[in-house]
């Protein structure tokens, strides 16, 4: 963790520890333990980063390894909503709710008809979720939508500063790579979004043949990378897929939502600087 998170980490921890008019009350039991947890984070974080920056200096990993889909970037709208919109003129009468909850039983069954979910660009798998979604196999609805997905207005940034970060992590000799679960639409959509030009690699699991969790698509971005496993950070969203997937495979890993919020704490966190 840089000094500049290190600074708010501290803040925040003496904002647990205090109460009312800057006075420390007796609090429960509860609150005791809580502010000892805030405490031993702090402790814990400091001495994490003072163990890297021992090995690696001031700036800690050199390369990170970026999630796509909910960390990158997030569907512009709720993908019920389109299935929905685009599917009145096609027969689909379904309800929202109802499309999600079909399209969430679809996704998490196991997919029959290979290893991998993506395979080559995907489509045998989006046309059976699509089907199962909304109730209906109409080819010329699932390929409206499928190019729908390869646009630009399908999709927005997660953090609207990612691009200055990126920046300045390349600035500083910190390599850069994508590690998705996703088909071979992935790269012409990192360029239509303007983003393909913050990375050095891309490992996207419809070639590289291996999906998250699985250690080999993280292996496969630090050889592209030409950096050892234990030189790169992964972000992702996916607690099992994102963070057990690349410890598994040597990479530090942290949660986006949780140990990181924003791609400046993430440059920040490995001794990176973003101007302002």
């Amino acid at each position: 963790m840089a000094a500049a998170t290190l600074r708010s980490a501290a803040a925040a921890a003496a904002t647990r520890v205090r109460q009312g008019g800057g006075l420390r009350r007796l609090g429960t039991a509860a609150e005791a333990e809580r502010e000892g947890g805030a405490r031993w984070e702090l402790s814990a974080a400091r001495e994490y980063y003072d163990y890297r920056k021992s090995i690696y200096g001031d700036v800690t990993h050199r390369a990170l390894l970026v999630d796509a889909v909910g960390t990158l970037v997030v569907p512009a709208q709720p993908t019920a909503q389109v299935y929905k919109n685009i599917g009145e003129k096609y027969g689909v009468t379904l309800s929202e709710d109802e499309i999600l909850a079909r399209y969430r039983r679809a996704y998490e069954q196991p997919w029959g008809r290979s290893r991998l979910r993506y395979v080559d660009d995907g489509r045998p798998f989006w046309q059976h979720i699509v089907t199962c979604s909304t109730g209906c196999s109409d080819l010329q609805y699932f390929e409206e939508l499928y190019q729908y997905y390869m646009t630009e207005k399908a999709w927005k940034l997660c953090d609207p500063d990612a691009e200055n970060v990126f920046k300045a992590l390349r600035k500083a000799g910190v390599k850069t790579a994508v590690v998705s679960n996703f088909d071979t639409r992935l790269r012409p959509l990192l360029h239509v979004l303007k983003c393909d030009y913050w990375f050095d690699a891309v490992a996207v699991s419809a070639e590289v043949a291996a999906e998250k969790p699985n250690p080999t698509i993280f292996l496969k971005a630090c050889e592209l990378l030409g950096v050892k496993p234990e030189e790169a950070v992964h972000v992702g969203d996916d607690r099992r897929n994102d963070i057990w997937g690349a410890r598994d495979a040597g990479c530090d890993a942290w949660l986006w939502g949780s140990d990181v919020h924003s791609f400046k704490e993430v440059a920040e966190r490995i001794g990176v600087e973003v101007a302002k």
